[in-house]
Formats: C-alpha cells, sequence, structure tokens
C-alpha cells in the first residue's frame, strides 16, 4: 500500500470512527473528499438529525471489556466486525458506543427492538412496575399477568386463545414441540432446511443451518425438508412470492398456478412419504425465515403443506418470534400473510421490545392435552415485569400506528434497496416484506453462487463505519438482514441506502484494484 493510499485510509478511519454530532465530530474538508472521489471512494452520507444526547461512558476501558470478554464470558465468537462495537445507550433507531459514536441501528437487536430503543412510555411503565413488584410466580396470581392475556389473545383469531409465558424464543419453540407431541401421540417433527428455532437440546433438531447443529445427539424425532426458496432453489421465478420485490428468476406460471408451488409440494410430500411415521406430531415454519437470511416460499405452499401434515395427525406450528407484532405491515402475524390458521404460534423477542419475555398460544384442547401429560411450570413466565412490558409494546404499536408505518416505509425501503440490485451485479437478490428484508450476495447474478465470506464483511464493517448497522443471515453468511425497528422513518431510509450503495461502491473499487 502506498504512502498516500495510507494516509488516506488513516484519516477515513478517523472521520467514520468518530463521534457523529458536529460539535464532537469536524467534517472533513470539501478539497479532501475530492480527492477522495477521484480515488474511487465516496462522500459519506449525511446523518439523518438527532435531538437525543447520550449520558458521558463513565464505565470500565475498552480494554478492560476485551479481557474480561476474553477470560470470564463465552469463547464463542459472536461479536461482529473485527473491533467489536461496545454500545453504551439507546434512544429510538439510534445507538451509541462508548465513544459517543452515534448509528442508525437496522438490525435492532436481532429483529428484537420492536418499538424502539427505550421508549418513554415503555420505559415508564417498567419503572413504575419495578416499584411495585419485580416477581412472584405462577402460583400466585397479579395483575400485569391477566391484563397482557387479554390484551395478547384479542389480536389472534379463534380458538388460539390459551397463552403459556416464557422467557426465551427457545423455550417457547421447545413448549410448542412438547405440545404436539402431547396432543398427537406421535413424535415425529418436520422442519424446513435454513430454518432457525432455537439453540436448545431439543430445537436444535428443528434449527438446519449448519453451525448451529452440533455432533453430540440432540433434537431427537426432528426431520428436516426442501426449503421452498424461490431464488437459490431449484425452482422459483418472477411472480412467486408475497414481496413488492419479485426475483430476477424468469417465470412461466398462469396467474393463478406457481409451478414452483407445486414442485416444492412434491418434494414436502416426498418427505412425508419416506422420512417420518405415517403419524406425525407436527410442522414448524417461521412464515419468513430470518436466519437463513429472509427466506420467502411461494405463495399458496405452507396452506397446502399445512394441509398434507393434518392429514397425518400433526400439528401446524407458526414460529412468529422474529415476524410477529406488525413487523411485516399488511398483518399484525406472519401467518396471516400465508392465509393460514396454525394450530401453535410462538412468539418472543418483538413483544417485549427486548426485554426476556416469550410466548405460546393455542387452543384449549392442545392446552388441555398438555395438561393431561405434563404438569409443565416455569418460575420466570409471566414476570410483573415481563407483562407490564408486553402490555406497554401492544399499546405503543396501536398508538403510534408503527404497523402502518411498517408497511408504508417498509415498501419504500424494499423498492429502494431493490434498485440496487440493477446497478450492481454482486446484488443478486431483494427480497423481503414490510420491516423485514434480506439482501443476498453473490459472485455474479448468473451463477448466484455467494459473494465470499471475508467480502461480504468488508462491506458489512464499512456500512458501520459510515454509521449503519445492519444484520448477516444465510447458509453461507451471504446475506444482509435488514429488520429496524419499527418506528424508522423515511430520512433513515434514504441514509440507509446511500450508505449501503456507498459500501458496494468501495467494494468495487477495491475490485477493481
Amino acid at each position: 500500500m502506498t504512502p498516500a493510499w495510507r494516509h488516506l485510509l488513516r484519516a477515513l478511519h478517523q472521520q467514520t470512527s468518530s463521534p457523529r454530532t458536529p460539535k464532537m465530530c469536524p467534517s472533513l474538508s470539501r478539497a479532501f473528499w475530492t480527492s477522495v472521489t477521484k480515488l474511487g471512494l465516496h462522500t459519506k452520507p449525511r446523518m439523518p438529525p438527532c435531538d437525543f444526547t447520550p449520558e458521558k461512558y463513565q464505565s470500565l476501558t475498552y480494554e478492560r471489556v476485551l479481557e474480561i470478554h476474553k477470560q470470564h464470558l463465552s469463547p464463542i465468537l459472536t461479536a461482529y466486525f473485527p473491533k467489536p462495537l461496545l454500545l453504551h445507550q439507546g434512544h429510538k433507531e439510534w445507538l451509541f458506543d462508548y465513544e459517543g459514536n452515534r448509528y442508525l441501528d437496522f438490525f435492532s437487536g436481532i429483529v428484537t427492538v420492536s418499538v424502539g430503543h427505550c421508549h418513554p412510555k415503555v420505559n415508564a411503565v417498567a419503572q413504575k412496575q419495578l416499584g411495585r413488584l419485580w416477581h412472584t410466580s405462577t402460583l400466585f396470581f397479579h395483575p400485569p399477568i391477566h391484563e397482557f392475556a387479554e390484551k395478547l389473545s384479542a389480536l389472534l383469531p379463534e380458538p388460539l386463545k390459551v397463552i403459556f409465558l416464557v422467557n426465551s424464543g427457545s423455550e417457547a419453540n421447545d413448549l410448542a414441540m412438547l405440545m404436539a407431541r402431547a396432543h398427537s401421540k406421535s413424535t415425529d417433527i418436520i422442519s424446513f432446511r435454513g430454518g432457525y428455532h432455537g439453540g436448545s437440546s431439543s430445537t436444535l433438531g428443528l434449527t438446519n443451518v449448519g453451525p448451529f447443529k452440533t455432533e453430540l445427539s440432540s433434537g431427537l424425532g426432528c426431520q428436516s425438508t426442501m426449503c421452498p426458496d424461490v431464488f437459490r432453489g431449484p425452482w422459483g421465478g418472477s411472480h412467486c412470492r408475497d414481496s413488492p420485490v419479485q426475483t430476477i428468476r424468469k417465470c412461466s406460471c398462469a396467474p393463478d398456478c406457481c409451478q414452483a408451488k407445486d414442485q416444492y409440494i412434491e418434494q414436502f410430500k416426498d418427505t412425508l412419504n419416506s422420512s417420518v411415521a405415517k403419524s406425525i406430531a407436527g410442522f414448524f415454519a417461521e412464515p419468513i425465515q430470518g436466519v437463513n437470511g429472509v427466506v420467502q416460499y411461494p405463495k399458496g405452499f405452507l396452506k397446502e403443506a399445512f394441509e398434507l401434515v393434518r392429514e397425518r395427525g400433526g400439528l401446524c406450528i407458526a414460529d412468529e418470534v422474529q415476524t410477529g407484532f406488525g413487523r411485516l405491515g399488511s398483518h399484525f402475524w406472519g401467518f396471516q400473510t400465508h392465509g393460514i390458521l396454525p394450530d401453535i404460534v410462538t412468539m418472543a423477542k418483538g413483544i417485549g421490545n427486548g426485554f426476556p419475555m416469550a410466548a405460546v398460544v393455542t387452543t384449549p384442547e392442545i392446552a388441555n392435552s398438555l395438561a393431561k401429560s405434563v404438569l409443565h411450570f416455569n418460575t420466570f413466565g409471566g414476570n410483573p415485569i415481563a407483562c407490564a412490558i408486553g402490555s406497554a409494546v401492544l399499546e405503543v404499536i396501536k398508538e403510534e400506528n408503527l404497523q402502518e408505518n411498517s408497511q408504508e416505509v417498509g415498501t419504500y425501503m424494499l423498492q429502494k434497496f431493490a434498485e440496487l440490485r440493477d446497478e450492481f451485479e454482486i446484488v443478486g437478490d431483494v427480497r423481503g416484506k414490510g420491516l423485514m428484508i434480506g439482501i443476498e450476495m453473490v459472485k455474479d447474478k448468473m451463477s448466484r453462487q455467494p459473494l465470499p465470506r471475508e467480502e461480504v464483511n468488508e462491506i458489512h464493517d464499512n456500512c458501520k463505519r459510515m454509521g449503519l448497522l445492519i444484520g448477516k443471515g444465510g447458509i453461507f453468511a451471504q446475506t444482509f438482514r435488514i429488520a429496524p425497528s419499527m418506528c424508522i422513518t423515511k430520512p433513515d431510509v434514504k441514509f440507509a441506502v446511500e450508505v449501503f450503495r456507498s459500501a458496494l461502491i468501495q467494494h468495487r473499487d477495491r475490485r477493481a484494484k
């Protein structure tokens, strides 16, 4: 690397890693950015204003945090970025690190912060309940659990009216597995390849993303089936999915007849006929796959698959951990976008805006089957603070029209990101619904081979340097996951798209050199 380039990149790093408020970070000169542009880099997009000032960070040094993490926390490498972020404070769609740098959070704590970081109403409710009653258990009654149960059940169709409260998505899906087996008196459960349903010893059998699998015995009685992915799978075209943006693959289907759906249903039938018993316990499906990179199925597939499962005596479980609570815009629940009615619905993440909370909702008949089979008990499920927060989150979603915002701003964002697919050969697919979007990166559109991980990581890190936090997913970690809080605005979207485009231009320039 030449001395000029070293100087340039050092200055660029100082600009992008320093605090993003004018009084703390003087902007670079126009002459500097003119020289940058000539070298193939582009002016950093201007971040939308924020009227919030974070508290001064006064805790552990960054170096001490790294030491403690290395000595005392999990050795499994999970942190994003070569230099992991040390976050200090959050406000709405914004995050602030220990140095005061501001970031637009477009991954919301892995699709978890639904109504915005530290929402004032949710904060006030939590603080009030904290001073009244921290904890009891289901051995005793307390109003918050009953108030929340009434509000949540009102948002679900009949006969989905019995609620079991737990603490995480893994716990919820673990309990749903137990319910399905108790009710059906069968064992085998089917889930999609590429599906993620948790990391407990039971739910690992449902999770079919390679890095999460273990060589140890786990998840007995679980069977995977082909994921009906209309972009990466063998079948699919330009009319298949419920999204404002379709795959660029050609489609020869008639308006009311999806050939890809029919082909994938044949594969599902093959699993039923060859890999499981004649009677099964159930079938788990995310309405849109999250960890696998926002994968959408052909329209009508889940409806037909549910019918086939029920013919075998199995229950149909919708995993709404990432898709629920209005995130998809057109409907409050992801299963509603498929025109289906599950037997069990699991939910977590957005239910508590980041507070550890989850739920399983089912019918009275299935709930009674569980009650006859096992004395189910959860010490912290239905915690008073969790339930007070859950009720506040539901109220904020309604009062602030966040589902409608997900539809309007999400559709706008999806279409803006889709324009980049036409501009860049490495953007293979843009898909999703509402505020759940996937951008799949490829070597080229013809082969659809995944863009190498190190190149994806460079783009990811460049977005962070410019103030945008996004997620990653997919079997090959080739897909960027976009799932911001539902309070975001169109100016936020404009900034995010400009940042992402700038990161792609920088990648293209690196390739050219």
